[in-house]
């Protein structure tokens, strides 16, 4: 009992999981401000800011295809590589959809929404939603 208790109390204190809420709000706050300062269309960033959770249709085939495909479009990494591209062409369009795709996860991160694991969808590196 002491162990579970001491352990819990390290946990708690370096609070993880709120360094990652707190993460993903840092994140869609400043993917709004860098989207505000782009001076592109709201409509557009409205449109797609959802547009990451398509991926969820690989969960009708399986919790394992599902749990890949809704992991692969909510890790910054892609979307951060689209926004880099695009910042060194000079591509307007991929800045925004980079953006909008960080302003997604940031989201998502914020109230909870974490990357899965196969078993279900409701089990995520965050805690169980």
């Amino acid at each position: 009992m002491q162990a579970t208790t001491q352990q819990f109390t390290k946990t708690r204190l370096s609070m993880p999981k709120l360094l990652l809420h707190a993460e993903g709000l840092a994140i869609f706050a400043t993917a709004l401000i860098v989207y505000g300062r782009g001076g592109w269309s709201w409509w557009w960033f409205a449109g797609l800011l959802l547009a990451p959770d398509l991926a969820m249709v690989g969960y009708l085939a399986n919790t394992r295809v599902g749990s890949i495909l809704y992991n692969f479009a909510h890790t910054y990494t892609l979307p951060l590589l689209v926004t880099t591209l695009s910042f060194i062409t000079d591509s307007a369009v991929g800045m925004q959809l980079g953006i909008i795709w960080l302003a997604h996860i940031g989201m998502d991160r914020t109230v909870g929404y974490g990357l899965k694991y196969p078993e279900a969808f409701r089990t995520t590196h965050l805690d169980r939603v």
